[in-house]
């Protein structure tokens, strides 16, 4: 199966991965996943760090995300920007909203980790290093939907609550949904506990019977190595998304640090990618 993440090298930006399949159909369109190329941060941030809470400068966070947004083009107080907290709850985006958060932590979306639009002229951001991103579109009702999962939010099936909070707020039916899992640490790097494998294993035991691959290996010593894109697209189909309408990566956050942030593997002192999707105006 071809990437669906399709990365375009450029000067002005260093390179951008872009949904280039949904935005051939829908030509207002813009959806995709950032590299850690071609902004102005250094050091552990090097280059294009766009999370404002990881201890980079604060300028050079809003340059990088006034670059990402003329990458885009889009205006920059389009671009809308929360808090995420590792949680489930999704916010509706409406026009009030647009633009929060992108150049202060204080102005961001509180204490969410999913977001949904269908009004033109907003740009969801969520952002990632290592954790799996999420984005939805809905090509019927011109609805947009970006979510943060990690483990944690991935247990609370927050995949499941974006499209029910789309099919409430918008009469999505999921049938009609476009889903895409993101790059994100892959089963190949991401070692957990049974804590963990706890939290997997009951939410495992309500999803559809056949999976194409296991959702995590036992390496026989307490740990487990665990393949969150497979759990999450899982769950996308337990809520009612055709299994032929999610695409998923092949790229590992871990494996391609000189493409991508890794808090894993880095140790935690890195920077951070953007999933961006939206309707231009």
């Amino acid at each position: 199966m071809a990437e669906p993440f399709v990365y375009r090298a450029t000067e002005e930006n260093g390179g951008l991965f872009t949904m280039d399949q949904w935005m051939d159909k829908e030509p207002r369109l813009t959806a995709g996943f950032t590299s850690r190329l071609g902004g102005v941060s250094s050091g552990a941030f090097d280059s294009l760090n766009l999370g404002l809470h990881v201890d980079d400068e604060t300028a050079d966070v809003i340059e990088n995300r006034t670059r990402l947004a003329a990458a885009l083009r889009v205006p920059f107080d389009a671009c809308t920007y929360a808090e995420q907290v590792h949680g489930k709850e999704i916010q509706v985006v409406t026009r009030e909203y647009r633009g929060a958060g992108r150049t202060s932590r204080e102005e961001a979306l509180q204490n969410k980790d999913g977001f949904v639009t269908n009004e033109p002229g907003i740009i969801l951001h969520a952002l990632f290093a290592d954790c799996v991103p999420l984005l939805f579109f809905d090509p019927v009702r011109k609805a947009a939907g970006l979510a943060h999962a990690g483990w944690k939010g991935t247990v609370l099936q927050i995949a499941k609550a974006t499209v029910e909070t789309m099919s409430a707020a918008y009469g999505s039916k999921p049938r009609d949904i476009l889903a895409a899992i993101g790059p994100s640490i892959g089963a190949c790097c991401y070692e957990v506990d049974d804590g963990v494998i706890s939290r997997v294993d009951k939410i495992a035991a309500e999803l559809p019977v056949y999976v194409e691959e296991p959702f995590y290996v036992s390496k026989g010593n307490g740990k487990y190595m665990l393949n969150l894109q497979q759990l999450n697209r899982q769950i996308m189909i337990k809520a009612g998304i055709l299994p032929s309408n999610i695409e998923c990566t092949g790229l590992c956050t871990s494996c391609r640090t000189e493409l991508f942030y890794s808090h894993r593997k880095e140790n935690g002192k890195t920077g951070r990618m953007a999933a961006w999707i939206g309707l231009r105006e």
